[in-house]
């Protein structure tokens, strides 16, 4: 008993030491703790923000979609102006500068048209997921239409003019030529000969695209058949 008590003043410095060890721990389980809730918000921040980047890949890519297709819409507008001048040799022949690839709008025009046609996609997926591919198909269907439209206002505004008298002469004669041939009140030879004699009034004065050739033919000749 008098060991101990004489051993009493070792009471604080050991109260001391167990009372840091004891601090020590708990701070170590803290900081445990720290570092897997840190770990744990990390993750949580990673999830959402793969969550959000695919939601906007998801969201770019219909938007790009949606632009790929506008595109294609004015496209195939121009598209169908221009057919309309395939379609009617009586239009064409209005407006005959639409054809001559010696203008320089107009053989503009025309590559231009090829360069559009060439880069369409078959369908707006096919370059929804391709920035570079749909900068260059806009591009060149904007490079298509202004061309078009300034080809299209030349012509317009020239008309025949660049025609000697004679040459509108035989213009008018073959459209009228035409209009015969596609009248279902004439004859079969009328209609016939009517399509001959046209062929020979535009021959070296305009020519006309082959599509707008198979048409006429096709039309005209199929009827005659008929």
């Amino acid at each position: 008993m008098d060991s101990v008590l004489h051993l009493w003043w070792l009471i604080f410095p050991l109260g001391g030491a167990i009372g840091g060890g004891v601090r020590a721990i708990t701070a170590a389980n803290e900081r445990r703790a720290e570092r897997r809730l840190e770990r744990y918000r990390i993750k949580q921040q990673t999830k959402i923000a793969m969550a959000e980047a695919s939601g906007r890949g998801k969201i770019d890519r219909t938007a790009a979609r949606r632009d790929v297709g506008k595109v294609i819409q004015q496209h195939d507008r121009t598209d169908a102006r221009w057919l309309d001048y395939e379609v009617d040799v009586a239009k064409l022949l209005d407006f005959p500068l639409m054809t001559d690839m010696r203008e320089p709008l107009t053989a503009e025009f025309h590559r231009a048209r090829g360069r559009a046609d060439l880069l369409r996609p078959a369908n707006a997926d096919d370059i929804a997921g391709d920035r570079d591919a749909q900068l260059e198909y806009r591009d060149a269907v904007h490079d298509y239409v202004t061309a078009f439209d300034i080809a299209e206002s030349e012509a317009i505004r020239r008309r025949r003019s660049d025609f000697s008298t004679e040459a509108q002469e035989r213009l008018e004669r073959a459209q009228r030529l035409l209009r015969v041939a596609e009248d279902d009140a004439a004859t079969p030879d009328e209609r016939r000969s009517a399509y001959s004699k046209a062929r020979h009034e535009l021959d070296g004065l305009v020519v006309l695209p082959a599509v707008t050739r198979a048409s006429i033919e096709r039309r005209i000749a199929g009827e005659l058949e008929a």
